[in-house]
């Protein structure tokens, strides 16, 4: 049982697990807008994803201590550049328009983690990165994930910008932002009062009241789309009710698992009910 457990925790700490979530989205947008399957973007996605939720949420633990890493850390650390070198090797496969939009999100993804020159009003200490801005945490995450979920494969795929992408991008908005708040609310205990994350500002009651308004916005979108696809739209209302349910029962005591794995589950239980009812 412990070594159940513990390949269940590396499979939480090495960010496979929100790999998966990531790599469903993405190819939730395949079937949404009825492109082919591609293989090469859904597995960059994949290790990029790896790749870069380690490095943020690693460089600051091993940076200053190399040689005192714990073994756990330098698994993570061995198999965060396996990963890294997997992911280069199926950017190879992507085309050169998506390549620019990934440097970009690389970039973002850097000062995500790395300090730089912000003013310090904006900061609870002098560490100097983009998640230490009081309240931009939440939307820079929910952007990179539309952006790679959604963008990724609209310019992999040479589509023209239109209204029902557009429409895709504000819900795809909207469903991430709302599965960050169970993730606010667990950290309320850990985080400074001047990362103003929004249950800081409006209090527990008010984000949840926030993220029912969002969901029945993620639905009622749908409606909006030049064609409204009746087994899409039932897969929205059915991850829509799951999601409202986790948000609701979330809390500032809640487990261990239930944001880490559960809340991060929603995007796959997405994929999977949208593929049976395909």
């Amino acid at each position: 049982m412990q070594i159940l457990k513990r390949i269940f925790n590396f499979y939480l700490n090495s960010s496979i697990h929100v790999a998966f979530a990531a790599t469903a989205l993405t190819w939730i947008t395949f079937i949404e807008l009825d492109f082919s399957y591609n293989k090469d973007l859904l597995c960059f996605v994949f290790f990029g994803t790896i790749t870069g939720y380690n490095f943020v949420k690693y460089f600051g633990l091993a940076k200053f201590h190399h040689r005192s890493l714990a073994v756990w850390l330098k698994v993570i650390q061995v198999f965060s550049l396996l990963a890294f070198l997997a992911m280069c090797y199926f950017a190879f496969y992507l085309e050169v328009e998506t390549l620019i939009l990934i440097g970009v999100l690389g970039v973002v993804t850097f000062f995500y983690a790395i300090p730089v020159m912000i003013p310090k009003k904006y900061l609870f200490d002098d560490h100097k990165n983009l998640r230490q801005i009081g309240g931009l945490k939440v939307y820079v995450i929910a952007l990179v994930w539309t952006f790679t979920s959604v963008f990724l494969p609209i310019i992999n795929n040479d589509v023209t910008l239109n209204a029902d992408v557009v429409v895709l991008a504000i819900q795809r908005f909207y469903f991430v932002l709302v599965l960050m708040f169970p993730f606010e609310i667990r950290d309320l205990i850990y985080d400074s009062l001047k990362l103003a994350t929004i249950p800081q500002k409006i209090g527990v009651k008010k984000t949840k009241v926030i993220g029912v308004l969002l969901l029945i916005l993620f639905v009622l979108l749908d409606y909006f789309k030049d064609v409204v696809n009746e087994k899409i739209l039932l897969s929205t209302m059915i991850i829509a009710l799951i999601t409202l349910v986790l948000l609701l029962f979330s809390n500032k005591n809640q487990s261990k698992y239930y944001s880490a794995f559960w809340v991060e589950s929603l995007p796959i239980m997405w994929l999977v009910v949208l593929l049976l009812l395909s």
